[in-house]
């Protein structure tokens, strides 16, 4: 992972692999050494010097203004969440609020008001806090034992719960270095990516990558082994009662026959509710 101590200049250094001359219309005429665009030509694009820009990559320089990070960050063409990234990463946003696990009861009552779609609630690391009765059966208690992050990379059962488990992991990888911009870190998310890094070669695979887009609205195909194949939007929502926690909503569209299946995942779980108060009266 990333260091924090220049978490920011490792991130320009991707950034600007990615960007092509072409791209921002630069000459292209003789050999180009480097991938992507020359410390040089970012520096030019946003109007800096070519060695203030170099000791912003090394991380000789650590106080950019806002002013310079939102120049480079329209050099390096970045979107919303990678600019919000790299603010984050310079030190230009405030102090992250202490998260809580506790889900409050608003937050349960809300989850509970929702009978026809699968919601749930997540901590920083992805972990899964709550989740209502669709959203129980449509996760499966592997995942919610283990964590989204962990089943998804560790879990063969993934490859198969996830059509398209690909374009799934790599936005999960990015949605978790999203959450390691943020300062201080959540201890949890930096132990889950050491611990993820040693234990799937997708995962580092994927970490070096760089690339950062936050969960907004996400198209997931689903195979689960009780209702058969789902198509589902996923929806995610910032807590603001709960900083760090996110609340996750996957639904269907109307009258398909993914929304009979997620109906159905409702009368599974209350099948197993009823069977589970019956072996257990109280």
């Amino acid at each position: 992972m990333a260091t924090r101590e220049n978490a920011f200049g490792e991130f320009l250094t991707a950034q600007r692999a990615r960007v092509s001359p072409q791209d921002v219309g630069l000459p292209t005429a003789g050999s180009r050494r480097v991938k992507g665009l020359r410390r040089e030509e970012v520096a030019v694009l946003a109007g800096v010097s070519a060695d203030y820009y170099a000791r912003l990559e090394q991380g000789r320089e650590r106080t950019p203004s806002a002013q310079v990070v939102e120049a480079i960050c329209t050099a390096l063409q970045l979107g919303p969440d990678a600019q919000a990234h790299a603010f984050r990463l310079a030190r230009l946003t405030p102090t992250a609020l202490a998260t809580s696990d506790l889900v409050g009861q608003d937050m349960l009552r809300l989850l509970d008001s929702m009978p026809n779609v699968a919601a749930y609630v997540v901590n920083p690391a992805f972990r899964i806090l709550a989740t209502n009765p669709v959203a129980g059966e449509l996760l499966g208690s592997e995942q919610v034992a283990k964590g989204a992050v962990p089943y998804l990379f560790t879990d063969p059962a993934s490859r198969r719960y996830f059509m398209d488990w690909e374009h799934i992991a790599r936005a999960a990888v990015s949605a978790l270095r999203l959450a390691v911009g943020y300062s201080p870190v959540h201890p949890e998310v930096s132990a889950l990516v050491a611990r993820m890094k040693d234990e799937s070669p997708d995962f580092a695979r994927l970490w070096q990558d760089h690339r950062v887009t936050g969960l907004s609205a996400t198209a997931k195909r689903i195979d689960h082994p009780a209702v058969g194949q789902l198509e589902l939007v996923y929806q995610t929502f910032e807590s603001r009662d709960a900083p760090g926690q996110q609340l996750t909503v996957a639904t269907a569209a109307a009258g398909s026959p993914s929304a009979d299946s997620l109906a159905l995942l409702g009368t599974i779980a209350a099948d197993r509710a009823a069977s589970t108060e019956l072996a257990d009266p109280k």
